[in-house]
């Protein structure tokens, strides 16, 4: 008896001898992609935190500069901020802040060069956008019109169609197109809510090319009674 168990035995070990002969390796390297997988996912989200928290201790900094009007001091930050941690959120939204610090300090150099790394680099769109349409209100101020309108180009969020429409009319008034101007405030004036406080500002705007969108609002109201 003792003996035919020690056959059968024999005969698994050897079975098992022939599959890890066969498929040992493929499972060892199946098992060690996983854990270094496993490993590496969550080093990442270890990377990822560490990385967060240290961008928000220097945002927090770069707030504190912009708080106290230290336009000097914010754009220093925030240079190290996107030299170190340029993908996190905090590096975008320092951009957005740092340039205000530093426009409001006369630093219009240093502003328009703070929004082209938020315009090129954040990675949400929506701050690439907000960053877009600062920039070309400076470039406006510059005299850089060019400029100004490829960086409105960029802009291709719906969401914000009607500052875009609306910054290009500024832009079209300084290169002597009334006309065209005159299109593109309408076009803004159309995309924005109707208890908008910017519509208003819009309105004026069109105003002074000799169109008054609320009478045309009342007349189109008037005609569909």
């Amino acid at each position: 008896m003792a003996s035919h168990l020690d056959l059968e035995e024999q005969e698994q070990l050897d079975q098992l001898k022939a599959f890890w002969k066969t498929w040992g390796n493929l499972i060892t390297w199946a098992l060690t992609i996983a854990l270094a997988a496993y490993a590496g996912w969550n080093g990442w989200n270890y990377y990822q935190r560490d990385q967060a928290a240290k961008a928000a201790a220097m945002y927090d900094e770069l707030d504190r500069a912009v708080q106290a009007g230290d336009a000097d001091k914010a754009g220093r930050v925030f240079t190290d901020l996107k030299d170190r941690y340029p993908s996190t959120s905090y590096a975008a939204q320092a951009a957005l802040q740092a340039a205000k610090a530093q426009f409001d300090k006369g630093q219009a150099d240093a502003a328009r060069a703070s929004l082209s790394w938020a315009a090129g680099t954040a990675s949400q769109e929506a701050v690439r956008d907000v960053a877009r349409l600062r920039l070309a209100g400076l470039q406006l101020d510059a005299k850089q019109y060019d400029e100004a309108g490829k960086t409105l180009d960029a802009i291709k969020s719906p969401d914000f169609l009607a500052l875009q429409a609306d910054r290009r009319g500024d832009l079209l008034v300084l290169q002597a197109k009334p006309d065209l101007a005159r299109a593109e405030y309408q076009k803004a004036y159309a995309a924005l809510e109707k208890n908008q406080d910017y519509r208003r500002l819009v309105e004026a705007k069109l105003s002074t090319l000799g169109v008054a969108p609320a009478a045309e609002d009342t007349a189109v109201a008037g005609a569909a009674k």
